[in-house]
């Protein structure tokens, strides 16, 4: 059979074709929903993502291996439509059972879940929309197969082309449109409509049919949209047992309430508070502690948390000329003006301050101007994107930002009298880390620690006496920051316990952007709150040396070769080498792109579209990857067997290299500081990478499947195992890759950890192509 005839077959069905795009459309969209969803539930952390992602995965994968091989006596293109119209009910189901979970534990709002009602959580929920769609792909491959009459290695091939083509649709539009302007249900009625018409198309008969019910489908899902949003509010309200929700929307940024109880106001994002109104001591400490330290502040910048009355309290500083203030959300501003209406008009009326809706980081790095005070009023580390704002980089660049004798200042979570050991690692990687930027550091022991810095020395002073004669002197009244608090505050006796802690925690390392120690620590801290058992795996997992880790995970990968390879025939040996291969891919790739984003957030900072063009780019590079892979497999023969040997394992070479050629480009763009440079890379660099690791990952799955099926592509392969294989290896990298090895060991050590299950691919591929060339001599050697 030419290469020309295994090209994807044109005469299947352009209805069944487009059935197949809208199952990765459906997948893609799904999957941002419900892991927003969880996320939400789970008070924005980090470890849930991973966790949430790997879990989905494996449930896929589930559906996809086992559930791939039931009803295979119903015609495909019939159980194809059948399981489109499950997957459009069962993500209302997962939706709901996201949505309700808090109820199931018991917990009270503002209550953290801990790691095991996590897992249990994510694992219910995700199980009955995953395993459905993991199914859809392996009767999709097969509808494709029966409608073209092709061989398993081609319509895999071509099912998961077309598949991720859907997928980078969904990628796309959930980023820019669906996630901006719709809540989930309604994102659930557009893509059950949109799975209930391709259906209606494969089963019923005739075009006039078709085309009613796809109008009426249409019709139904529009008033769907109109409606859901009811639905929507009653499961926000029940989830808030005892508040009143006042109002609620999304924004590309995650899921916002304005919640009431007891006369006071909150705006919360994904279920944490990000203000309460009114909330004085907060906003007082925030903000008199830095700038009674400095003797005149004319110019502030303060990242975040300003409009719980913090840039009021600024504005009472009467040197004060220019306040900017940093806010990533537009929406929080929207919520803020409408609802919180007495705080925006005191903020609103007053020019000095300047509103900018743009990344803290990536707005410090880019400014011209310089500050005598900078405030990060942020939470505490516990994800990657806040523990940006935590390490050697940032600090290096807001000292850069601030004027002669300028001042940095943030806080952290403390504690009044006693400082755990595990707390006082934590603030001792934090205090170590700041003193690499900044000459002088000081810390105010109480329930919250206040790290204050400054770029030279002898400015900074913990002598209660002279800020508040600095406080007299301006004439400020304050309700808490006063003369009864400061001297038990920064009494000498405490300012020193909390160093000698402090000095005693910090032998854990610094900081970094590529290497986010404290994030990782921090989250050994929330775990603390559950049990010490899992604290206690967190930290034993945090000391392993990268030594060890390394020898560890070669071994295993070593053992497994050793297995797959001993013993068996030709042809096993080479299926062997195909399936290790994939999910090496699965693994390699998965942890690349999460290597991806957390470096351009580290780099550039959190711009939302461009990580949404980073995704996009992602699934391109894939869907390209895989209609090249596809046009270039398919000859049959010896010859051809060996070629398709050679190429997958070249292919496994690139693939184990590209983790580590991104940490080299990211460190190199991480120097660059020219105005006109960084948007380029930005904007063009980032999105490229992308593409060329989405493109090794495509490209790579239809060579693998032509091995996998055996050498003329129609052996007993099934494209839904090869798949599934896909999806484990990506599973596992989701969750050890953004949890574990990157947080733990850093970029450079987690690209030689993400390299090595290729390796182990490409020994078992070299040993197929040895066996290869045995059997051919052996058929060669005239019989005796």
């Amino acid at each position: 059979m030419s290469v020309t005839a295994q090209r994807a077959p044109q005469h299947v069905p352009a209805e069944l074709q487009a059935a197949f795009v809208i199952s990765g459309f459906t997948s893609v969209v799904a999957q941002v929903v419900l892991l927003r969803e969880l996320f939400v539930a789970f008070y924005g952390n980090e470890l849930s993502i991973g966790l949430t992602l790997a879990l989905w995965l494996l449930w896929t994968a589930a559906g996809s291996a086992l559930l791939g091989r039931l009803l295979s006596r119903v015609p495909a293109k019939r159980l194809f439509a059948l399981l489109q119209i499950a997957v459009a009910i069962a993500l209302f189901i997962s939706i709901f059972l996201a949505q309700s979970s808090r109820e199931w534990w018991h917990v009270i709002p503002g209550e953290a879940l801990g790691p095991l009602p996590m897992m249990v959580t994510a694992l219910v929920a995700l199980s009955v929309f995953c395993p459905v769609s993991g199914w859809l792909f392996a009767a999709g491959a097969r509808a494709f197969a029966e409608a073209s009459q092709r061989t398993v290695a081609v319509s895999g091939s071509s099912m998961y082309l077309l598949e991720t083509a859907g997928s980078a649709i969904g990628g796309v539009l959930a980023s820019f449109f669906f996630i901006r302007f719709l809540d989930s249900l309604q994102i659930a009625s557009v893509l059950a409509v949109t799975n209930l018409v391709a259906a209606s198309w494969l089963l019923l008969p005739g075009k006039a049919a078709r085309r009613s019910a796809a109008v009426m489908l249409v019709v139904c899902g529009v008033g769907a949209v109109g409606i859901v949003p009811r639905a929507q509010f009653h499961l926000l309200q029940k989830s808030w047992p005892g508040f009143h929700v006042v109002a609620a929307t999304n924004s590309p940024y995650g899921s916002l309430a304005v919640v009431e109880t007891e006369g006071n106001r909150s705006l919360l994002q994904n279920g944490l508070v990000l203000f309460t109104v009114p909330d004085m001591p907060s906003a007082e400490e925030a903000v008199h502690f830095p700038l009674l330290e400095h003797p005149a502040p004319r110019s502030v910048l303060l990242i975040g948390g300003g409009l719980n009355g913090s840039i009021a309290e600024i504005l009472r500083h009467p040197s004060v000329e220019r306040v900017d203030y940093v806010e990533l959300d537009p929406a929080v501003l929207m919520l803020t003006r409408r609802f919180f209406v007495e705080e925006w008009a005191g903020i609103a009326a007053d020019k000095r301050v300047h509103t900018h809706l743009v990344d803290g980081r990536l707005f410090v790095k880019t400014t011209g101007r310089h500050f005598d005070v900078i405030i990060v009023n942020l939470p505490e580390p516990q994800t990657a994107q806040l523990n940006r704002f935590y390490t050697q980089e940032f600090f290096a660049e807001a000292a850069d930002k601030l004027g002669p004798g300028g001042i940095l200042a943030f806080h952290l979570q403390g504690a009044e009298e006693y400082i755990s050991p595990d707390l006082g690692e934590f603030l001792g990687c934090i205090r170590m880390t700041l003193g690499r930027a900044f000459p002088e550091v000081v810390a105010i022991p109480g329930e919250n620690v206040h790290f204050l810095a400054s770029r030279r020395g002898g400015v900074l002073t913990t002598a209660s006496e002279t800020l508040l004669r600095r406080l007299r002197e301006r004439g400020i009244r304050t309700i808490y920051i006063r003369e009864y608090y400061l001297p038990f505050r920064m009494a000498p006796d405490r300012v020193a316990d909390l160093n000698e802690q402090l000095a005693r925690g910090g032998n854990v390392g610094v900081n970094r952007d590529f290497t986010p120690t404290a994030y990782y620590f921090d989250v050994a801290l929330w775990s603390a709150q559950f049990s010490r058992g899992y604290r206690d795996a967190f930290l034993l997992a945090a000391r392993v040396p990268f030594r060890s880790t390394l020898i560890a995970c070669a071994l295993l990968i070593g053992l497994c070769t050793a297995v797959l390879g001993i013993g068996h025939t030709p042809s096993a040996l080479r299926k062997a080498g195909a399936g290790l291969a994939t999910a090496a891919t699965g693994l390699t790739v998965i942890g690349a792109e999460i290597l991806l984003l957390l470096g351009f957030q580290a780099v550039y900072g959190y711009v939302f579209d461009e990580l949404a063009v980073i995704v996009a780019g992602f699934m391109t590079g894939m869907a390209s990857g895989s209609w090249l892979g596809l046009r270039w497999s398919g000859k049959t023969g010896g010859r051809t067997a060996r070629a398709e040997l050679l190429r997958l394992a070249v292919t496994q070479v690139v693939i184990a290299v590209s983790p580590l050629i991104l940490v080299g480009a990211l460190a190199a763009f991480d120097t660059v500081r020219s105005p006109w440079l960084m948007p380029i890379i930005a904007h063009l660099g980032f999105p490229l990478m992308a593409i060329a690791l989405g493109f090794a990952g495509g490209y790579q799955f239809p060579i693998a499947m032509q091995v996998f099926a055996g050498a003329n592509g129609s052996g007993p392969g099934s494209p839904g195992a090869l798949y599934a294989l896909d999806l484990l290896g990506a599973a596992t990298a989701a969750i050890a890759v953004s949890v574990y090895v990157l947080p733990v060991f850093g970029f450079l050590r987690g690209a030689m950890l993400m390299a090595l299950p290729s390796v182990g691919a490409i020994v078992l591929i070299s040993a197929g192509l040895r066996s290869l060339s045995a059997f051919r001599r052996d058929q060669r050697r005239p019989a005796r």
